[in-house]
């Protein structure tokens, strides 16, 4: 019986620590932070942006292209299944000369058989001025023909750090014939 005993006296040692070591590293999963002091962040401010984003769609250098598409898109009144990757500018004022400021890169898909409605997530890059370096994280559902309409900010990095809040747009211009198309933004942005 000795045998036996310590037999058990080992495996039981075994599991405890174990069972002991998977507590532990579960219990340091997630903890509670005081965010603002820990990280260094201060009091949350809202900032206002204002520019204009340049949707080319049709041009020897568009900054919006269809990567994908379903069977069914090119007979669908709002081309319902169209997935386009982007990278249009972000400018000061409505002409595309004007001040560069950032540029939104991301993906619209068109996900509505009923309207015409793009699934937007992208990120606004800044790339002048005290934003440079920063961006505004966007994922939202873009009624194209309504107007005005609202995105949804769910995040940043750099001065936008733990971002949210949301932005109106309304359609400066649209080219029904090649689809391009100068949208104003008015973003507002809780941040730290």
């Amino acid at each position: 019986m000795a045998p036996f005993k310590t037999s058990f006296t080992i495996l039981a040692a075994f599991f405890s620590l174990t069972f002991l070591t998977t507590i532990k590293s579960e219990t340091l999963f997630a903890r509670e932070l005081s965010a603002p002091v820990q990280f260094g962040l201060k009091t949350e401010k809202m900032t206002h942006l204002r520019f204009y984003l340049h949707d080319i769609v049709t041009a020897q250098h568009p900054t919006a292209v269809p990567v994908a598409q379903a069977a069914t898109t090119n007979t669908s009144s709002t081309s319902f299944g169209l997935v386009l990757v982007i990278d249009d500018p972000l400018t000061v004022g409505p002409d595309l000369n004007s001040t560069l400021v950032g540029r939104a890169q991301g993906m619209f898909v068109m996900s509505s058989q009923s309207e015409v409605s793009l699934t937007m997530a992208m990120n606004l890059v800044f790339t002048e001025g005290a934003y440079k370096g920063s961006t505004l994280s966007v994922l939202a559902q873009n009624l194209v023909l309504k107007n005005p309409r609202e995105l949804a900010i769910v995040g940043g990095t750099g001065v936008f750090r733990f971002a949210r809040g949301y932005i109106q747009l309304r359609t400066h211009t649209i080219n029904m014939t090649t689809l391009n198309a100068i949208v104003k933004y008015d973003a507002y942005a809780l941040h730290y």
